[in-house]
């Protein structure tokens, strides 16, 4: 290697790496997606959220499933999957959302292993330090049960949340305040005042509880979802959220297991990965402000098919969120 080519590299001019290497935090550079640093769509990997728009972060805890564990492992194979659409334009909004939104990976929340009961206030430091960077959070899970701990840190900056919840499950049991189970944070959240349920809208719901209170919430059953199409869904979801700000967290189960087998609590007859993604492009009146993914563990899965799914769900995120802040799609070229 000469001189010239050693400094290239060492400036990190290469298409390898971008992790670490790349010095904006705009755009993106295509590279292989087959090496290389792992990060989310192969954005810079730093601690320092300084000019970031968005920030990913990892959770890997799966210590409160009920069924299957293995979603420690969901943020690494959801970064990993990412790396294959880290190449510019998205389909079908023809624009690059990383030229709008500065974006890093911020690394993974550490927690002790050891001690559950720590991981509320874990999460919730981990959190507030994105959050008072000014910078909005997007999480990759890990169980759902750090959904509550994100709740509880998004309401101390924004006030009391909708929460748009796309899931198979209501995550609504009672909850005596010191169970740490993935099936009952959501009656925690309503319970503490920290999501709005009146706001609130369930999609893709195909499950019973003992207690089937909605507490005010507004429930989208799977088979609701299937009779309709995702324009009126969302209209659905519109007028129960209007313009209020909103926390969306999406469980991978929501999916049919056909589409996402890699999760703990597969539930048959869920959405397909269209549907989910239709709807999430027409999420564009809604007011996020943080969002995450969970429940992927790759041990499960099919040739990776749920790690790809919960990537470009993630992916289809952050266009949506730079279309809400101007991007604008380019004309498809003529021959």
């Amino acid at each position: 290697m000469s001189e010239n080519e050693q400094m290239s590299y060492i400036d990190g001019d290469v298409e390898i790496d971008q992790a670490i290497t790349r010095k904006s935090l705009l755009g993106t550079a295509q590279g292989v997606s087959y090496a290389g640093v792992n990060s989310f769509m192969r954005r810079k990997y730093t601690k320092d959220l300084t000019g970031a728009d968005i920030v990913v972060s990892g959770i890997p805890f799966d210590q409160s499933v009920t069924n299957r564990p293995g979603t420690r492992f969901g943020p690494e194979a959801v970064r990993r999957a990412t790396g294959q659409h880290a190449w510019g334009p998205i389909w079908p909004w023809r624009f690059d959302p990383f030229d709008t939104l500065a974006v890093v990976d911020a690394g993974d929340c550490f927690h002790d292993w050891g001690d559950s009961h720590t991981i509320i206030q874990a999460i919730e430091d981990h959190a507030d330090w994105i959050l008072n960077s000014g910078a909005e959070m997007y999480t990759i899970g890990g169980d759902h049960f750090i959904a509550y701990p994100l709740l509880k840190a998004h309401a101390r900056k924004h006030g009391p949340l909708a929460l748009l919840q796309f899931d198979a499950h209501r995550d609504v049991d009672k909850d005596d305040e010191n169970r740490i189970d993935h099936g009952s944070m959501f009656y925690r959240a309503i319970k503490d005042g920290v999501i709005d349920p009146k706001k609130s809208v369930q999609v893709g719901i195909r499950t019973m509880f003992e207690d089937e209170r909605s507490f005010g919430m507004t429930v989208i059953g799977a088979d609701e979802v299937h009779s309709s199409t995702p324009e009126q869904i969302v209209s659905r979801i519109e007028e129960v959220i209007g313009d209020h700000k909103t926390y969306m967290t999406f469980d991978i189960d929501c999916l049919d297991p056909a589409f996402a087998p890699g999760t703990g609590t597969p539930v048959p007859g869920g959405l397909s990965t269209y549907q989910a993604l239709a709807m999430i492009r027409l999420l564009k009146n809604i007011n996020i402000v943080g969002s995450d993914i969970v429940e992927v563990a790759p041990m499960y899965d099919s040739n990776e098919i749920t790690s790809n799914a919960a990537a470009l769900l993630a992916t289809e995120y952050f266009c949506l969120r730079a279309w809400q802040r101007g991007a604008r799609g380019t004309p498809m070229i003529e021959d």
